[in-house]
């Protein structure tokens, strides 16, 4: 057996086949719990699922309001409650909101509050406002917090699953994003 085939056949004992798959992601039925940076479903069951070009189409023609949901630092702030500290600067597409950590599979009662209260602001109550959720490629956090806008009603509801990623690499601009207060 030549070492390219004794190569492939360990690899695939060793399940690597796996990760060489393009199988679909299938939709679970609640929220995605861990494993955030993972492939994802090609749909979101209520929500339009956008690529880049039917993102600024969107954006030409409606004006929707561009969520960024990437996850953050919290820590306290010495008065009770807490501040986003990012690790690292986040870049986000120009005109969005970044509300950080909405998009993990199970929220504290604080960042649960503070979603909610955030999309009410932002939409001034109307749950006709188109929301696009994004984070980077291969995100859950974006795909959780579309699902989590739909339960709450919102009925315009986009995803932009290429997120961050798919909008610089398709040579368009990212801007300095800066998290909204808790």
């Amino acid at each position: 057996m030549s070492l390219y085939r004794l190569s492939v056949a360990l690899l695939l004992s060793l399940g690597a086949n796996d990760a060489l798959a393009t199988e679909p992601v299938s939709v679970p039925d609640g929220y995605r719990l861990q494993h955030y940076r993972a492939p994802t479903p090609d749909t979101l069951p209520g929500a339009t699922v956008l690529d880049g070009a039917a993102l600024q189409a969107l954006i030409a023609l409606h004006h929707p309001l561009l969520l960024d949901v990437m996850a953050t630092n919290r820590v306290p702030d010495g008065k009770g409650g807490s501040r986003w500290v990012p690790a690292v600067p986040r870049r986000h597409l120009p005109g969005s909101v970044w509300l950080p950590n909405v998009g993990y599979g199970e929220l504290e009662p604080v960042i649960e509050q503070y979603f909610l209260r955030q999309l009410a602001r932002l939409t001034g109550g109307d749950l006709d406002r188109p929301l696009v959720f994004y984070c980077l490629r291969d995100c859950w956090m974006s795909w959780n917090a579309a699902r989590r806008a739909l339960k709450l009603g919102y009925r315009a509801v986009y995803w932009y699953p290429a997120g961050s990623d798919g909008w610089l690499e398709a040579g368009l601009p990212l801007v300095e994003a800066v998290p909204e207060p808790l």
